[in-house]
């Protein structure tokens, strides 16, 4: 099901009513599902490859240790800030100041993903090579996440009880 962009996203506990969630695709609600936002966006950052190291490194413990509680919406939280690690990173190497697209994202569009109409800015030439550097370390524990039998596991049973 994609992600439903209508709840009071300042109001809602997504751990006290999972229910609520839903995976959607890619990154979608990544900066809006609470408690998980403020405990994961603390330790996301990715400037250069060291710091890529310890932002993937954090995040991956808060992974695991979401898995372990059985909190599916912690842990598929965590992998969306490792897939959103990898992303940013490449849009910063690819793209001066990190600015994809031309002009700005059209009002009904606040908070989503993509190009909506908008033309992509020229990528540079010679892409930042640190940059390059932290988005494989965010692409590796990524697909280590997805990887991982328990949140397969948690997912699929996320999925069979929430139908989302």
């Amino acid at each position: 099901m994609p992600f439903d962009y209508t709840l009071d996203f300042a109001t809602v506990d997504f751990r006290a009513h999972p229910e609520l969630y839903r995976v959607g695709r890619g990154e979608q609600g990544v900066l809006l599902v609470q408690p998980y936002k403020g405990e994961i966006l603390p330790h996301w950052r990715f400037k250069d490859a060291a710091v890529a190291h310890e932002s993937a490194a954090a995040i991956w413990g808060l992974l695991e240790a979401y898995l372990k509680a059985a909190d599916f919406v912690g842990a598929d939280m965590a992998r969306k800030f490792l897939q959103m690690g990898y992303t940013r990173a490449r849009r910063y190497a690819n793209h001066a100041g990190g600015k994809k697209y031309d002009g700005p994202v059209p009002a009904d569009k606040k908070g989503q993903s993509g190009a909506h109409g908008r033309a992509e800015l020229p990528r540079n030439p010679h892409p930042d090579v640190d940059k390059v550097e932290a988005a494989a370390i965010f692409k590796t524990k990524w697909d280590a996440a997805v990887a991982l039998p328990e949140y397969q596991r948690q997912k699929a049973a996320f999925i069979a009880q929430y139908g989302k």
